[in-house]
This record gives C-alpha cells, sequence and structure tokens, in this order.
C-alpha cells in the first residue's frame, strides 16, 4: 500500500524547499506529481508555492473546506506533494489518506506540527493520527544554536501569543526557537495576560 507521509519542522526549516526538491526528483525520472496547497495561503500569490530560498512553482491544486480530492481522476500521477498541510482541514487529510489506500498513490505532506501558542494546527493533528510516517525536518533556534522546535511570532518586534491561530506570514512575523528561547521571548514581551504558566518554564 502507498504510504501517508508528514514531514514537519519549525519555520525556516526548508521544508517547501524540499517539497520542491522532491517534486524534482520525480520529474528528472519521467514520473508525473502534483503539488497541492491550501487555497488560504496567498502570500506568495494564489497558487505559488515559494520556498524561502526563491525557489517556487505553480500549485496543481487549492484545497479549502468544501475541497473533495476524491472526485478528481489521479491516473497516470505517481506522487501528491503537499505544501503547508498545517492549514488544511482534517476531512481533506482523510480524504488523502483514503486516495494512498484505494488510489495506491503515495501522498507526502509538509508543514508546521504547532502554532505559535503551542497548539496543533487542525491538519497537523490529523496526520499525527493517520499518517504512515512521521519526519522531523530540522532546523536551528533563531536565537541559539539548539534545535527549533517552537514558532515564535512576533508583532511590532515583540514576541506575542495570543491573536487568531491561522495568521498567514513569512520570516518578518514568525521566527524558529527552541522551548527556552521561545520561554525567554515571551516572558519578556508579551502582555501580562499572555504570560505563559511557570509551570511550563524550561529548568
Amino acid at each position: 500500500m502507498a504510504k501517508l507521509y508528514f514531514r514537519y519542522g519549525s519555520v525556516g526549516s526548508a521544508k517547501t524547499l524540499n517539497l520542491l526538491a522532491v517534486a524534482h526528483n520525480y520529474r528528472q525520472q519521467h514520473k508525473k506529481v502534483l503539488l497541492i496547497k491550501p487555497a488560504l495561503d496567498d502570500r506568495f500569490g494564489k497558487n505559488n508555492i515559494r520556498s524561502r530560498a526563491g525557489l517556487e512553482q505553480e500549485a496543481d491544486i487549492l484545497v479549502d473546506e468544501r475541497s473533495d480530492l476524491l472526485k478528481l481522476d489521479f491516473k497516470g500521477i505517481h506522487c501528491l506533494l503537499v505544501d503547508e498541510v498545517q492549514f488544511i482541514p482534517a476531512l481533506v487529510i482523510e480524504q488523502l489518506r483514503e486516495i494512498t489506500h484505494k488510489k495506491k498513490i503515495p501522498v507526502i505532506c509538509y508543514g508546521l506540527r504547532t502554532d505559535f501558542k503551542t497548539r496543533l494546527f487542525e491538519g497537523s493533528a490529523r496526520l499525527m493520527e493517520l499518517a504512515d510516517s512521521i519526519e522531523e525536518v530540522k532546523s536551528t533556534c533563531h536565537f541559539c544554536t539548539r534545535k527549533a522546535i517552537m514558532n515564535l511570532k512576533h508583532s511590532n518586534g515583540k514576541a506575542v501569543i495570543d491573536g487568531p491561530t491561522v495568521d498567514v506570514g513569512a520570516e518578518e512575523k514568525y521566527f524558529p526557537a527552541c522551548y527556552s528561547c521561545y520561554f525567554q521571548q515571551v516572558t519578556l514581551h508579551a502582555a501580562p495576560s499572555q504570560k505563559l504558566d511557570d509551570t511550563f518554564a524550561p529548568a
């Protein structure tokens, strides 16, 4: 059976660059891939999938809560590659799972595991439950040399942990951070009502 993959990492961990490299490798072997992205991610244009390194390609399919991928004809397709999967509804994640089972097409998803409030995104949570393979794309903390596991949001130069969970942005707004630096930044800059509970402080 074809597998469902979830490759997650913090912001700036070259997830999209990895996706585009995988697409290139398939095409070098004369195999067909389809690129999928959430419709709400319009940072670089409605249809563009773009890495921070500047490489980009056009998405073949845009999805939202109304999408039904099971109605599409995937004949001749060798792989589906999904960018920013954290923004994809759980119902569509379940459709991707079904595609691997019924149509025998591998699906490789790239995205964030958690939001800037440290909570799982809907799409990521469902993938953690359904994926055959869960792999971490590693990167380094913006503030030190430890591994980044958190996504720190800044507003007007200060760390924040309030506001809507889905708030699309890039390097001007989000920074990869280890937990110690995440906690320190939030403690220094966030408003008193936003402070993290001391029980979550790193040792």
